[in-house]
């Protein structure tokens, strides 16, 4: 059974910084392409960042391009969001996703059925 435990969130100040982590076990992790989402209160679950299973590749929302940073530890078996230059509008529980279809002739991720539970960021003065 895959396991996803994310980790890292919290609260931080407008222009702040936080990394977030997800631990995966119970699955191959080298092969998978997963990614990022966050859920903000009233609004739907959006992609925010996605990488391919070699690492090469990776998706940014618009929102969130030259801020976030997508990265992935085979070694480890995690797979780290990097966050600076926070902004209240990064406000959301953020969940990891693993095993989804990556789209290179269109540049898309979509999510695959592995979930965390996710990790509240607050960005807040």
């Amino acid at each position: 059974q895959v396991q996803l435990v994310e980790s890292g969130g919290g609260l931080v100040q407008p222009g702040g910084s936080l990394r977030l982590s997800c631990a995966v076990s119970g699955s191959t992790f080298s092969d998978k392409a997963m990614g990022w989402y966050r859920q903000a209160p009233g609004s739907q679950r959006e992609l925010v960042a996605a990488i391919r299973s070699s690492g090469i590749s990776t998706i940014y929302a618009d929102s969130v391009k030259g801020r976030f940073t997508i990265s992935k530890d085979n070694a480890k078996n995690t797979m780290y969001l990097r966050m600076r230059d926070l902004d209240p509008e990064d406000t959301a529980v953020y969940y990891c996703n693993v095993g989804g279809r990556w789209d290179s002739f269109r540049g898309r991720y979509s999510a695959g059925p592995s979930w965390g539970q996710g990790t509240q960021v607050t960005v807040s003065s």
